[in-house]
């Protein structure tokens, strides 16, 4: 029985014209990121909708870049998210910090707490907590940020009555 040569398929570079009929490329240089977090920080907003129509919300994908700091570090805003949860999760092995404080209608400086993270540990705040935007430690980072979109007010900001100082 002669050898059967199976159908050839060849591989072609990836084009968002030519992947749209399968889904969606996702190309960080075809989008003009917002500077935040007081020019922390570059935020390339909601990559990948997904379908979460829970309550009119959604899940969105952001992808942050984040400038390296240098401890001390004065800590002057925290923000919560009350309408859903948020997630960061690091895309290098380094570290960064996290300062949160309990939910409630202010954040209490009595209260707060700071952890360093390792690159390899992502974090989901639970629905209000206050916490203070990501801060990467020495090195500029980025992180996928799983965050909720939709209607309602979902991102209150406040500025400390008094400043804090991170530091070791």
């Amino acid at each position: 029985m002669p050898e059967v040569t199976p159908p050839r398929l060849a591989l072609e570079p990836l084009r968002a014209e030519a992947f749209a009929p399968f889904g969606v490329v996702i190309e960080l240089d075809r989008r003009q990121p917002l500077t935040i977090n007081e020019g922390h920080a570059q935020k390339f907003a909601d990559l990948l909708p997904h379908d979460c129509q829970h309550q009119d919300g959604r899940v969105a994908v952001h992808f942050y870049r984040s400038r390296g700091r240098k401890l001390p570090i004065e800590i002057r805003a925290l923000e919560r998210h009350p309408l859903g949860s948020q997630a960061f999760w690091p895309l290098h092995d380094r570290p960064y910090a996290i300062v949160v404080a309990p939910p409630g209608d202010t954040p209490d400086p009595a209260a707060m707490r700071a952890f360093v993270a390792r690159g390899d540990q992502a974090i989901q705040y639970h629905r209000g907590t206050w916490h203070h935007y990501q801060i990467a430690l020495e090195t500029d980072s980025e992180f996928l940020v799983f965050d909720r979109e939709g209607p309602g007010d979902n991102c209150d900001e406040v500025t400390l009555a008094q400043p804090l100082l991170l530091a070791r």
